[in-house]
């Protein structure tokens, strides 16, 4: 296979076209068994009826890990967000009735990893958080008791594929088994670093959809951004998160 200009890069993996297929191929430094895993769920979520792309293979490229899955032609919600600003509501509505589809699938967290697990395992290992910080957002982790749902983990506008009149989710290696309410602080939390105008009135229609409520939503607020604190992100970014973090917990 020769694998020639990726057509995006991220920080775990390069994505190639090749013979009309998509490969994600990871980095080396990414764990040996990221792609198996990541194509678990996957599949899993694909088996659930849900649009996503179908995993053909797990293989190995030039000693790097890879997955072959089917490519989605078309552009992504974000791409449309911003060449067509006056269509916001509309593409936001799009991407709403989306999550809630994925919302609706009830999981056993034997399937996939409880959200709060991976939660904690975050915030662990965040260097900026001291232990009084930490121990604060784990009892407030502990004391939240929800119906655990299929939650997406990184659920935002350049997930979401629109093909023709479908829209197909890519992305599931943060996929979990957990509260649709901090699914959904995830992707307002995410929206609002680039556009507070555009977080608020995803929240909205979340909100008016569903029935539920922002304080509802909102109550996730310091353990998200505590998580969210162990990823590769800007110092910008960064700080702002240490701010929501300690409005809460100093």
């Amino acid at each position: 296979m020769e694998l020639r200009n990726p057509i995006a890069s991220g920080n775990t993996a390069d994505l190639y076209l090749w013979d009309n297929k998509m490969v994600k191929v990871y980095k080396k430094y990414v764990p040996l068994t990221l792609s198996l895993y990541e194509a678990k769920k996957q599949e899993y979520v694909y088996s659930c009826g849900l649009h996503v792309p179908k995993i053909f293979e797990v293989t190995e490229i030039n000693n790097r890990q890879a997955i072959i899955m089917e490519y989605v032609r078309g552009k992504t919600i974000g791409e449309l967000l911003i060449n067509n600003e006056e269509l916001a509501e509309h593409y936001i509505t799009v991407l709403v009735k989306v999550q809630q589809k994925i919302h609706a699938v009830a999981v056993d967290s034997d399937v996939l990893e409880p959200m709060s697990a991976k939660l904690y395992r975050q915030i662990e290992s965040v260097h900026n958080l001291n232990k009084k910080q930490k121990d604060i957002l784990f009892r407030k982790l502990d004391s939240l008791i929800y119906e655990s749902k299929l939650c997406h983990g990184d659920f935002h506008p350049f997930n979401l594929i629109m093909c023709n009149d479908e829209v197909k989710v890519i992305d599931w290696v943060d996929s979990s088994s957990g509260d649709i309410c901090a699914d959904v602080y995830r992707t307002y939390l995410l929206f609002s670093q680039t556009s507070v105008k555009l977080a608020e009135m995803y929240l909205s229609i979340y909100s008016k959809n569903t029935g539920l409520s922002s304080v509802e939503i909102l109550q996730w607020a310091p353990i998200i951004a505590g998580a969210r604190l162990a990823e590769s992100i800007s110092s910008e970014n960064r700080m702002l998160l240490m701010k929501i973090v300690s409005r809460y917990c100093d």
